[in-house]
């Protein structure tokens, strides 16, 4: 029988493998149709040609009878079309399951968005916990759409939030979780699943920028200019229809054609004169923002269309309105002006545009809509990006179904029960930890490959999804709020001049510094100061201790260098050392990975060697 988090483990499974199954299965049917329509499109071109051929060859029929033939092509096309959406989307709804059931599989390395725009070489833990990357925490979270969605994610990654906070993104990460046909919406409507994401910054950007146009002297030569543009279509028109049976009314139609026709070529070539830039620059920033406008409005119509129960999500759902009115409908409007913008350059509309100055009015259009509904396009679009990242965690949440949700202290400690490395799915080996005033700091000794790194990268990459709203990969989790600062992953910088010694002491000096902020500081150091001998190691490594645990800190500290084990014998109950140990059998070095209480006995760097060939005796 089951356990309880296997079986939804399992059920999570079967969801991904069920919905993914039904997909296909559209998929099939909608590749029938569309074979279906492109070959009665097929017949019906063959349709026209053979009625042109009768038509040329005088066989009797009239060129009438091809209109028949094209209106159904037409219509065709426009079903061809829907078809061809409907299966665009069906197959980014295969991706979005076919990625759910890789990375239940552990296979998910080097797959969507690794945000490594998001790292900050400067940050205390981003580069050193593999937040961003290839094989990343981000990109094993991360299931947004938009760069605002992106960005938000990254920033709780990197900024930990407030018990209080964390504690409203679980109740709506607990109610996404389950909401898989909602996550799937949100991952295929609108543009192709596999391009870049949809800049949202941007748009909000063009959204709050100042108009182009304002009501001008421009306009009102615009709207004169229209006036005798109609005339003179409406005189030509009449001058065509009177003909020769009415001569009279032919020459007062020719007449006012020909007045009205200069008098409103004079007036258009002055609005273009002085508008043309100005328009253009309309339209440029509109065809830029029209793409990412059209997505938008697709994927705040379905989180309208959802119905929410926890306090968060409701609350942004009401955030959405605008005078009670829903942002779908308002961005429905700025998209078909996009659509008008688009179609401009078609030869009926250059026609009517010459006649009417339509592209003066259709720059004004968009700038009224920026004027009325711009300024909140940055609202949506960070409420949008807040779901997305919800969304992410919910995704999370689902396919690691026996993580659980941390508890929160007021006291500073780190106690967890069978912490293990979120990323390594089945093969993390679990450790318990604990941090409080006694101790405050493990001195962790290993030998080479035992896991020090591994170990304070669970424990970091648990400690930063706790404070971010996301569950963790422990039986038992409690902290109090905290300050994450690492040194694990380091190197010397040739555009700063600087060796690895000194970029670590650096970093350590940044970490003790954090030490007077409002919340107490987790250390996780690797190989402390291993770029020095072993005297200065230990006498710097001593200082670096006391100085962090006189400051309220907790945290550990790795080393191969047994010497600095001896920093507990001062430290009396603050400190403890612990161990990860390594057995050589058979030629092989095994590794089990469990920290154990005391200090490592031997290294094992001269087994290595001899492993590779070397002639030790």
């Amino acid at each position: 029988m089951l356990a309880r988090g296997d079986k939804k483990l399992f059920d999570a499974r079967i969801a991904f493998t069920t919905h993914c199954s039904e997909r296909e299965a559209e998929k099939i049917v909608l590749e029938q149709k569309h074979r279906v329509l492109g070959n009665m499109r097929l017949v019906g071109f063959g349709v026209v040609i053979a009625i042109c051929f009768a038509v040329i060859g005088e066989w009797g029929l009239s060129g009438w009878w091809v209109v028949v033939p094209l209106g159904i092509i037409f219509w065709l096309g426009v079903l061809l079309n829907r078809v061809e959406i409907k299966l665009r989307r069906l197959e980014r709804a295969i991706l979005f399951y076919e990625r759910g059931l890789s990375r239940l599989d552990g296979k998910w390395t080097g797959k969507g968005e690794s945000g490594i725009r998001f790292a900050d070489p400067t940050h205390l833990y981003s580069l050193d916990l593999d937040l961003f990357g290839d094989g990343s925490l981000f990109q094993r979270i991360c299931t947004a759409r938009t760069e605002h969605g992106m960005a938000r994610l990254a920033a709780w990654l990197m900024n930990p939030s407030e018990p209080n906070v964390v504690v409203r993104r679980q109740e709506s990460v607990d109610e996404l979780a389950p909401k898989l046909t909602f996550r799937e919406d949100l991952s295929v409507l609108g543009g192709d699943f596999a391009q870049a994401a949809i800049d949202t910054d941007a748009l909000a950007t063009w959204g709050d920028s100042r108009p182009a146009f304002c009501w001008s002297p421009s306009l009102r030569l615009a709207w004169i200019g229209s006036i005798f543009g109609g005339i003179t279509l409406m005189s030509g028109l009449a001058y065509i229809l009177a003909g020769e049976s009415n001569l009279n009314l032919a020459d007062v139609t020719r007449s006012a054609f020909g007045w009205t026709f200069v008098v409103a070529v004079g007036i258009v070539a002055v609005v273009r004169l002085r508008v043309k830039a100005t328009v253009e620059q309309v339209f440029l920033h509109a065809e830029r923002a029209g793409h990412d406008a059209a997505i938008l409005t697709d994927l705040l119509a379905r989180l309208e269309q959802e119905r929410f129960s926890t306090s968060r999500l409701i609350q942004l759902c009401e955030e959405l309105k605008v005078d009670g009115e829903l942002p779908s409908s308002q961005l429905q409007r700025i998209v078909r002006l996009m659509e008008q913008v688009d179609s401009r350059h078609n030869l009926f509309a250059r026609l009517f545009n010459f006649v009417f100055v339509w592209d003066v009015y259709l720059a004004r259009a968009v700038d009224r809509w920026r004027e009325s509904s711009g300024s909140v396009l940055g609202r949506w679009i960070d409420i949008l990006g807040e779901v997305e990242a919800l969304s992410s965690f919910a995704a999370y949440r689902f396919e690691r179904p026996n993580d659980i949700w941390p508890e929160f202290a007021s006291d500073t400690q780190l106690e967890a029960d069978s912490i293990g490395h979120p990323l390594l799915h089945d093969s993390a080996v679990n450790n318990d930890v604990q941090l409080s005033e006694k101790p405050q700091v493990l001195i962790v000794s290993g030998s080479n490959m035992s896991g020090k790194s591994t170990l304070l990268r669970a424990i970091g990459l648990n400690v930063v999804l706790a404070q971010a709203g996301a569950p963790v990969h422990a039986r038992r989790f409690q902290l109090s709020p905290l300050t994450v600062g690492a040194s694990i992953r380091i190197s010397d910088s040739l555009q700063e001049g600087s060796s690895r010694f000194l970029s670590e002491i650096r970093r350590l000096r940044a970490i003790l510094e954090k030490t007077s902020g409002p919340a107490p500081v987790l250390f996780l150091i690797d190989e402390c100061l291993h770029g020095t001998n072993s005297h200065e190691r230990q006498v710097g490594a001593r200082t670096l201790v006391e100085s962090l645990v006189a400051q309220g800190a907790i945290g550990l500290i790795t080393t191969h260098d047994l010497a600095l084990t001896e920093i507990v014998d001062g430290l009396g109950e603050r400190a403890q050392n612990v161990y990860l140990r390594d057995e050589l059998r058979d030629g092989h070095l095994y590794f089990d990975y469990k920290l154990r209480r005391g200090v490592l006995e031997k290294g094992n760097a001269i087994d290595l060697m001899r492993l590779v060939g070397f002639d030790i005796r």
